[in-house]
């Protein structure tokens, strides 16, 4: 792996124009770290490669989970539910009932709580009967989700609660149970089992985990994980991160690879984690030759590569100062079907074509508090607004299991930051 001349060594690894000498890629960089212990270093440089396989993989939808509450005393909207259907209107849509968070009982005043509880989202109640041990109580079978940031994460059993307490949105009282199934599990297998990085050139550290492939002993097998971040190598050899794209787990193998003398095919046996969808594979190619140069490029993409679009943008990010406070910026408001389009939508009015200005509310209260190239009070035109007034709505959001971001609640948010609005 080299990098090209002058005072390109100089920089950070991220910031580097990267070059090698085969004729195929490279088209990806690994930045890290192979072996930590105790610490963690995430850009030393790990390898370039022309080609990562498992690294984008589509997984069926994620299936909805059962759960039971045992020893049910419901409350509030739950036992509002329970007492008004009919047995058979269980497990219809007439019997949802949104959220449910979980958790244990109020801890002292001026103490912290040893668990701070589960959420459950996009909830239907199946079924209820009788527990045959406890009276006056209930069991409700429900299904839904686990609140997790991936299907494959552990969700641990507090080992100091004796009783659950249910509550709605705004901490409504739901009622409590004496235990829950369904919820609590160990961490799930890795759905794609490996990763391989073909036509690999690995650098130091990769190297001295491939020498560790083979040996038993414990030293080796810490010597061999590895954990990094993978970037995107653009035809300039500029590189750019690609939000969610990680290589972690053990290196296993490394063998001679028919892409180029001195390349190596590595094989690593993956922690447990998504991968990301083959669709973001499509989004890279807009920036293999730079920033996109045409706006809207996102807008056939379905919410989940829109979200995504928006996560390379911020891989992309390039650090250019705020244009002045009572800038005007136009939104083409065209596309605007969804909360994903929106972000994609304002990232482009104020950076331009493939660019940044959030993509949840989070990163989007960030990005009107400056840094992110506008500086409010700023004046923002939104071209076609009727187009989100259709679709941003009140209701429940069933991609990101809570209450569905509206227009009005985003021209609030707006307003707050001394953004004035003019919509068209």
């Amino acid at each position: 792996m080299t990098t090209s001349a002058g005072s390109e060594a100089d920089r950070p690894p991220y910031q580097r124009r990267w070059t090698w000498e085969h004729p195929v890629g490279p088209r990806w960089l690994l930045l890290g770290d192979v072996g930590f212990e105790g610490s963690y270093d995430d850009d030393i440089p790990l390898a370039l490669c022309a080609e990562i396989e498992g690294l984008f993989v589509d997984l069926p939808p994620r299936p909805r989970e059962r759960f039971t509450l045992v020893g049910c005393t419901p409350d509030g909207a739950l036992a509002d539910l329970l007492d008004r259907l009919p047995a058979e209107a269980l497990g219809t849509e007439r019997a949802w009932l949104g959220d449910i968070s979980i958790m244990g009982a109020p801890p002292p005043p001026g103490t912290w709580p040893s668990w701070y509880g589960e959420d459950l989202g996009d909830v239907v109640v199946l079924a209820q009967r009788p527990n045959l041990t406890m009276p006056e109580t209930v069991d409700i079978d429900l299904d839904g989700f686990v609140h997790v940031y991936d299907r494959t994460d552990a969700v641990v059993r507090p080992v100091d609660v004796t009783e659950f307490v249910l509550q709605g949105r705004d901490d409504t009282p739901y009622g409590t149970c004496g235990d829950i199934i369904g919820v609590f599990r160990e961490q799930a297998a890795p759905p794609v089992p490996q990763v391989r990085l073909l036509g690999c050139r690995p650098e130091t550290h990769l190297l001295t985990a491939l020498d560790a492939v083979g040996q038993s002993t414990k030293a080796s097998l810490r010597r061999r994980r590895i954990h990094a971040e993978v970037h995107l190598v653009a035809a300039d050899g500029s590189v750019g991160q690609v939000i969610g794209a990680l290589v972690c787990g053990t290196v296993e193998a490394g063998e001679p690879s028919r892409l180029g003398a001195g390349l190596l095919d590595v094989t690593v046996a993956s922690d447990p984690r998504e991968p990301l969808p083959t669709g973001v594979l499509g989004i890279l190619e807009h920036w293999h030759g730079g920033r996109p140069a045409e706006k809207n490029l996102w807008a056939d993409y379905d919410r989940e590569l829109r979200h995504h679009w928006a996560g390379v943008a911020l891989g992309h990010l390039s650090k250019t100062p705020d244009r002045p406070a009572g800038t005007t910026y136009d939104l083409d408001g065209r596309f605007v079907t969804d909360i994903e389009g929106f972000y994609c939508a304002i990232g482009e009015a104020i950076n331009g074509p493939g660019g940044y200005f959030g993509w949840n509310l989070g990163a989007l209260d960030d990005c009107l508090s400056g840094r992110f190239g506008a500086q409010a009070p700023f004046r923002l035109v939104w071209h076609e607004s009727a187009v989100a007034r259709k679709h941003l709505v009140a209701g429940y959001d069933r991609r990101w299991l809570g209450p569905a971001i509206t227009l009005e609640y985003l021209l609030g948010m707006l307003a707050e930051h001394h953004v004035e609005i003019d919509l068209r």
